[in-house]
């Protein structure tokens, strides 16, 4: 049990030194990222009514380690097809980033004691992205890739925000509040790459 307390914390710390952009200063009385994590308001896109079963920490767990196998997955390809710095430095990260973040959701689901088997292998939705992602042409692969950046992580940003507000597994809902701000940078980060292919 104090392991896998361990490689949580471990998990978080390795997620923060790869956390993505510049930080910004924070005013006097502004909320911490963590704090903003958990309110679902922090993100307007995240109002959204919670679906029922996306409090579940086995669906939580589901969606985040498709979503994790998503970026990784996407970063490889960028990083073999894009012939563009920003592009590459940015799928380094992902690809870096979010395989840190699945072995934290797995030591989250060891500290709760759920029994939850994650998936071997993409979702259909998740493969669809992935395809449409490899027929791109490569003139349009970069702006594909971003485009593709910006929903996936405004997705999971989504995601992250409604369990650690109203998710059922404490340990768990700590890791997707502590994640949160981190896939924001990522969002933030992901958006400024796509103003750079607006045509």
């Amino acid at each position: 049990m104090t392991r896998n307390i361990l490689l949580v914390g471990a998990a978080f710390a390795a997620l923060s030194l790869v956390a993505c952009g510049p930080k910004t200063e924070e005013t006097k009385g502004a909320a911490t990222p963590t704090e903003q994590a958990a309110t679902p308001d922090a993100n307007p896109a995240a109002t959204v009514p919670t679906m029922s079963d996306e409090t579940k920490a086995d669906v939580f767990a589901m969606k985040a380690a498709d979503s994790d196998m998503f970026e990784v997955e996407a970063a490889k390809l960028a990083l073999k097809r894009s012939t563009n710095v920003q592009v590459k430095a940015f799928a380094k990260k992902m690809q870096t980033a979010h395989t840190l973040s699945s072995e934290g959701l797995k030591a989250a689901i060891g500290v709760s004691g759920a029994a939850i088997t994650l998936p071997m292998a993409l979702s259909s939705d998740k493969q669809t992205m992935l395809d449409d992602l490899t027929k791109a042409d490569d003139k349009d692969f970069d702006k594909a890739y971003a485009d593709s950046q910006v929903d996936a992580h405004q997705a999971a940003l989504n995601l992250l925000q409604r369990y650690a507000q109203d998710g059922d597994t404490p340990a768990i809902k700590t890791f997707a509040a502590g994640l949160a701000p981190t896939v924001q940078e990522h969002l933030n980060m992901a958006e400024g790459l796509k103003k750079g292919f607006v045509n």
